[in-house]
């Protein structure tokens, strides 16, 4: 019987799909991976449904590549590297499974987007952590997989935050619940009792949900997750911060962050602010010329008990700690409310998606760095953009701090016009240099996509060795996602 009629045998002949426009459509994304085409598309509905998908795989030795945002994919981890591969889509797994008020957390399937999560949420007085203006399709548990950083520092308190535990299918086809989760007894049980599923660490003392972060889907399919949430704040306050001296706005952040003040803290530079704000490419322009070249978005919410005065001591606060350094905080910048800011920069980003509304295309570069530091990349991404032709007034740049401010995200976005080919090169030559030297400068490609992983990998040979080891224990046919990182 051939792999497809299995398939259809599993989940149903509506939801294998095999057509030449479905696997065109899947064989690509908007990165610079190279195009493969699937064999098929399956869409499951149910963790037995997943659990014999890679059964059936370990017993063809059929690739399997997870999937579970849809459109705007940008990475290369949803193409994939070998022929033969069955794309398992799981957009269709999209219950919101439980939300739990009084502990903050809920329990999503990999198919529940932040838009859904966040309405079901406002109807509890609760919010999910959000990275910054997701696009529309991106899945929630895929953000919190892949570590996409949240804008509320002061929440993040390890790399596995916001996600806690976890229900996974590991490439050897064993289903698996980490932390509080793992029991005993079912989850109903479990619920019977009292127990949240907020302890992420376990069975025992091993983390096994880390297993699976930022593993672009070679050690298995989670079907479920539980993840911490927000209260609605009752009162907030935002404001902008402008300025054309960047080191006097990050030592403004440092200064917020080690006084636990505020809620979102962020780093945005003109270009990138007015990419967030405006559809079309003469707006953006507009926009750009009328912002001062860094803007730290920064608000405070007022939540429990007495809202409003914590709101008030945190406002003083912070006005006195940017006077310190020269800064005006306001409510407005150029023209723009702090509050539409805000709400913009922490909402699904509306069509079309945020980072190709200037070009078309957009090539990010993001590692893992302190943010003292960030001044030093953010010269070498620009020189290296000058020498290559590519001008730097274009170059999106974005600086999150996390864990508490204790590391920085740094991103740079690169647009392009995906139609010229001249630019196309640009781009790439950009991405070829750059990344070697930031690695050189001490950059941590926590999240090495594509052909970062050879520069990351390359230097700990000894880590590859170790994570090859754990492959074999938890994925022995090598099954998923064949050629990602260093598999």
């Amino acid at each position: 019987m051939a792999l497809e009629d299995t398939l259809r045998q599993i989940t149903g002949a509506d939801r294998v799909f095999d057509s030449p426009e479905v696997l065109e459509a899947y064989s690509r994304d908007n990165s610079f991976a190279p195009r493969i085409r699937p064999r098929c598309i399956v869409k499951p509905i149910s963790t037995r449904e997943v659990q014999q998908i890679v059964g059936l795989a370990n017993d063809t030795g059929t690739p399997l590549v997870p999937v579970s945002s849809g459109p705007f994919h940008s990475r290369g981890d949803t193409v994939p590297s070998i022929g033969g591969a069955v794309i398992v889509d799981l957009n269709s797994m999209n219950r919101i499974i439980r939300i739990d008020s009084k502990n903050k957390v809920a329990l999503v399937e990999p198919g529940v987007t932040f838009g859904r999560l966040a309405e079901a949420l406002k109807k509890e007085g609760l919010a999910p952590y959000t990275p910054l203006a997701p696009n529309s399709s991106k899945s929630v548990l895929t953000s919190y997989l892949e570590r996409e950083p949240i804008t509320i520092p002061r929440d993040h308190w390890e790399t596995q935050d916001p996600l806690i535990c976890t229900e996974v299918v590991y490439g050897s086809g064993d289903l698996f619940r980490t932390g509080s989760a793992a029991g005993p007894g079912t989850m109903e049980e479990q619920w019977e009792v009292g127990r949240a599923m907020v302890r992420g660490m376990g069975p025992a003392q091993t983390d096994f949900a880390k297993l699976t972060q930022a593993a672009q889907g070679t050690m298995g399919i989670l079907t479920w997750a539980s993840v911490k949430v927000r209260r609605l704040p009752a009162i907030h306050k935002t404001y902008l911060v402008g300025s054309e001296d960047l080191s006097a706005l990050i030592r403004l952040v440092y200064r917020v962050l080690w006084k636990r003040i505020g809620n979102h803290v962020m780093l945005l530079n003109s270009h990138n602010l007015a990419s967030l704000l405006s559809p079309a490419d003469e707006e953006i322009r507009s926009i750009r010329a009328r912002l001062p070249a860094w803007v730290f978005v920064f608000s405070i919410e007022g939540t429990g008990l007495l809202p409003e005065e914590r709101v008030a001591w945190m406002d003083g606060a912070f006005v006195e700690e940017a006077r310190k350094y020269g800064l005006e905080p306001g409510s407005a910048i150029a023209g723009l409310e702090s509050d539409k800011v805000v709400e913009t920069l922490t909402s699904p980003s509306g069509p079309p998606y945020w980072k190709v509304r200037y070009r078309g295309g957009c090539h990010d570069i993001f590692f893992l760095t302190t943010l003292d530091k960030a001044p030093q990349f953010i010269d070498l991404l620009r020189k290296v953009a000058r020498s290559l032709k590519y001008p730097a007034v274009d170059v999106g740049i974005y600086l999150q701090p996390t864990i508490q401010g204790t590391n920085c995200h740094c991103e740079f976005n690169l647009p392009y016009n995906p139609q010229n080919s001249e630019e196309v090169e640009r781009v790439k030559a950009i991405d070829r240099q750059a990344v070697r030297l930031v690695v050189n400068m001490g950059g941590f490609f926590s999240r090495p996509y594509g052909a970062w992983a050879s520069v990351a990998f390359g230097r700990d040979p000894a880590s590859v060795v170790g994570l090859r080891k754990v492959k074999t224990i938890f994925d022995p046919n090598g099954v998923m996602n064949p050629g990602k990182l260093c598999f």
